[in-house]
């Protein structure tokens, strides 16, 4: 009894550290949440009870992440397959995004984001099998919002519009250098969809979700500017 006593005192002490150190020291524990799948078992319920369901914060993700991977059984309480709670003024259901998400099925998820971007943009865009730049403003912020928290709690923070934003002003905000630096580009040639792109958490920063750029930077560009996605990552363009 002492002894588990012990370890649940002491994944209790890692979990909180993982959760409220800074980004460079969270990262650094990644490893070793995911070697301690079994203790984080033990209190996985309790602490994700006392979590923000409407944040975005990955550390969170990363733990449900862990535990889908190595303890399948936590989530034959189904709630926790749609764990973080989600927002559509289009009354678009996001469970099966979140849930690819959740289980890596990074691939799925772009698909599912591309098809959810035609409805937001509406049944012209979805007749016609891609969004034009100019339907972007009209798009509802709310479900923007929620796709963009999606990939970023499930992802180690690595993906997301508002981490392509990011990216961007990084690089001076000249498209022609963020797109090597996501991995869309190598040596001036298009990255080959979908088999020449990385669909795991390997991937480069910004790496997903996909926007077609094959007809130039207007929709990507019309997507990190929109004021829900701007509010996201501090209006940095």
């Amino acid at each position: 009894m002492q002894d588990k006593n012990n370890s649940i005192e002491n994944i209790t002490d890692l979990v909180n550290s993982f959760v409220e150190s800074n980004q460079r020291k969270r990262k650094s524990l990644i490893k070793k949440i995911e070697s301690s799948a079994d203790s984080l078992f033990e209190v996985a319920d309790t602490f994700l009870k006392e979590s923000e369901r409407d944040g975005d914060d990955w550390a969170h993700g990363w733990i449900l992440q862990v535990l889908k991977m190595y303890k399948p059984e936590f989530f034959e309480n189904d709630i926790y397959n749609n764990w973080f709670l989600t927002y559509s003024e289009r009354e678009i259901n996001f469970d099966k995004l979140q849930l690819n998400l959740l289980e890596q099925k990074f691939e799925e998820a772009d698909r599912l984001t591309s098809s959810i971007l035609r409805k937001l943009a509406g049944k012209v865009a979805e007749k016609r099998g891609y969004v034009f730049y100019s339907e972007v403003k009209n798009m509802s912020g709310k479900d923007l919002e929620t796709i963009d928290r999606l990939w970023k709690i499930y992802s180690q923070g690595k993906f997301g519009f508002s981490i392509q934003a990011k990216l961007l002003k990084s690089v001076g905000k000249r498209y022609d250098l963020l797109w090597p630096r996501i991995g869309w580009k190598k040596d001036g040639i298009w990255t080959r969809y979908p088999s020449a792109f990385s669909w795991s958490l390997n991937a480069p920063d910004g790496h997903m979700p996909l926007v077609n750029q094959l007809r130039g930077v207007r929709l990507m560009d019309s997507i990190l500017r929109h004021p829900s996605i701007a509010l996201r990552h501090d209006n940095c363009l």
